[in-house]
């Protein structure tokens, strides 16, 4: 999986030139539209441990395997869900439909520590002890962490095997 480019930013570091920075400036542009073309969704990545559950707009999700059935999701370094993976070996991916706003809204901000962001919604129940699975999305998973990846690079990889899932459109 690779991160995505955003083609509004220039490229960092050193250039030649004002010429060769519009070079960089459209490969970075050819990079993005082809990123583009990869499939995804829009999920909110989840998780618990102990008292506290987190929950975060993505959309840096892959299917990386059939046997066992595996994801990959990418998260932001430094992320306040990541140690909640990293402690719970678990984590859970809610697909969201394309005019769910509220959920958008919802797990799309900044994560207040204190809060939890999962009251006021319904969950469904989950095969992964206290894992958080939001009741209106189309197509929750459940996820046993088997790898977490420290990249060179923005995000961090985690990759589960896929313990529960379900299609409720």
């Amino acid at each position: 999986m690779s991160s995505s480019v955003n083609p509004g930013k220039r490229a960092t570091g050193r250039s030649a030139g004002p010429a060769a920075s519009g070079a960089a400036g459209a490969k970075e542009q050819e990079i993005a539209a082809a990123l583009a073309r990869i499939p995804s969704g829009l999920f909110v990545l989840t998780a618990r441990h102990e008292e506290r559950r987190v929950g975060l707009l993505t959309r840096m999700v892959q299917q990386v395997c059939h046997r066992p059935a595996m994801v990959c999701v990418a998260v932001a370094k430094g992320s306040p869900i990541m140690p909640l993976i990293s402690e719970s070996r678990q984590f859970g991916l809610c697909q969201l439909g394309e005019g769910d706003k509220l959920l958008m809204r919802k797990f799309g901000g900044e994560v207040d520590p204190g809060e939890d962001p999962f009251l006021g919604f319904e969950l469904l129940p989950s095969v992964l002890p206290g894992l958080p699975l939001l009741a209106q999305c189309h197509a929750p998973l459940e996820c046993a962490l088997s790898c977490h990846m420290d990249v060179e690079g923005d995000h961090d990889l985690f990759v589960g095997v896929v313990r529960a899932g379900r299609w409720r459109g």
